[in-house]
């Protein structure tokens, strides 16, 4: 019995030299796990505190840039994806009228603008107001931010000072432009004192009442440039239907075109198009040009006006002669006040064109010269249109239904 009670015993010696034993690594693991959960702790309170910091440095940012907001003096908005406004700024409300958000953009452009975008990025609005607009992508979210600055202030000092240089360049040309008003007044005098005589016959009085007459409505019509030249963008504004505006330029034009044995075509792309200007001053710009393409082509002059209406709401007038064509060296003076190339001339003619258009803020330029014939055009926006919308930040519209295929051809 003695060998098998030894075994016995050495087996639970073995046995409690394992339990010993791994009793002693787990007392080991267990510390090394203390230590590192001690350590996770510690680096988890460390990222807490980092976070609250970060999360208080989130909002303080988000204070001083809703404060930043709050004081800019331009509107901002906030579009999202939808085109709805999610946020906007008191000068945005101020500009625009409440409500902005969640208000669709394209109802705060039939509500409160008065016309598209132009080329230079600014904009009426109904109240009198005109605005400056840019927008930028919020990628890679959805939506826009844009920013509207108040131009009113400066657009009137402008005005104010571009009058102030027209009076200066016509100051300083006074004494330049006091022959061109001597000459046909001299010329004047000297016609009504032939009509004293009485041995005159009656057609010698009829030809120098008809010069008289010639001389004081070439002095009329130089007062006249003068005058509108010096008057710059200061108009009042209507809507004014295209048809009319042509109908009437060809009224004016056709007895001369009959005395010259003249050719008229008229080429109406955009009936029923209405713009938005001075029709006074609109058809005078007009004539101006037509006039100017009569005189580059004395005999037998051949005149086209095509009107049409491009994708930007715009009306553009193509006036083009079967003249001679512009130098090249001149082109670029073309528009300069008292600038000439006839000897009776006033040198203001296309200068007027150019503030008229200017004031409705479009453009007028030379589209083409050569041996042929010159064509000039004068592009002015359209009226208001509910559909319009203000810039590229917006879903450009379908080009309206102001653009037709008709045309209207007149011969004299």
């Amino acid at each position: 019995m003695q060998p098998h009670t030894d075994g016995r015993a050495q087996q639970l010696e073995d046995a409690f030299q394992l339990f010993t034993q791994m009793s002693s690594q787990l007392e080991d693991s267990y510390r090394v796990l203390e230590a590192r959960v001690a350590q996770l702790s510690e680096e988890l309170a460390a990222a807490r505190s980092e976070r609250l910091t970060q999360l208080a440095e989130t909002e303080r940012l988000v204070n001083r840039l809703e404060r930043l907001l709050d004081l800019l003096p331009g509107g901002v908005l906030v579009l999202d994806g939808d085109g709805t406004i999610s946020a906007c700024n008191p000068a945005a409300l101020d500009l625009l009228g409440p409500p902005l958000e969640g208000m669709g953009w394209r109802q705060v452009v039939e509500r409160a603008f008065q016309t598209q975008v132009g080329d230079d990025g600014e904009v009426g609005l109904l109240s009198g107001r005109k605005v400056s607009l840019s927008a930028r992508s919020l990628e890679p979210e959805p939506g826009q931010i844009m920013l509207l600055m108040d131009v009113t202030e400066q657009h009137a000092l402008q005005t104010t000072l571009n009058r102030h240089r027209r009076l200066s360049a016509m100051g300083e040309m006074a004494a330049a432009l006091a022959h061109q008003v001597r000459t046909p007044l001299a010329s004047a005098l000297l016609y009504v004192s032939h009509l004293g005589r009485h041995d005159l016959a009656d057609a010698d009085r009829r030809r120098f009442t008809d010069k008289v007459v010639g001389r004081l409505r070439h002095l009329e019509h130089l007062v006249g440039d003068m005058l509108q030249f010096a008057r710059g963008g200061s108009f009042d504004m209507d809507d004014v239907p295209v048809d009319a505006l042509v109908a009437d330029l060809q009224q004016t034009l056709d007895p001369q075109l009959e005395a010259l044995g003249g050719e008229f075509e008229l080429f109406n792309r955009a009936p029923g198009a209405l713009l938005r200007g001075n029709r006074e001053a609109l058809q005078s710009a007009l004539l101006n040009l037509a006039t100017n393409a009569l005189q580059a082509c004395p005999v037998a002059p051949k005149l086209r006006i095509e009107v049409r209406s491009n994708a930007d709401q715009q009306i553009v007038f193509l006036l083009s002669d079967n003249g001679p064509g512009i130098a090249e060296d001149i082109r670029e003076r073309l528009f300069a006040p008292f600038f000439t190339t006839r000897a009776d001339g006033t040198g203001l003619g296309l200068a007027v064109v150019r503030a008229i258009a200017l004031a409705h803020q479009g453009e007028v330029w030379l589209h083409s010269s050569s041996v042929h014939g010159s064509t000039f055009a004068v592009r002015v926006p359209c009226a208001r249109n509910a559909d319009v919308l203000p810039g590229d930040f917006a879903p450009r519209m379908h080009e309206s239904n102001l653009t037709s295929a008709a045309s209207a051809k007149h011969h004299s």
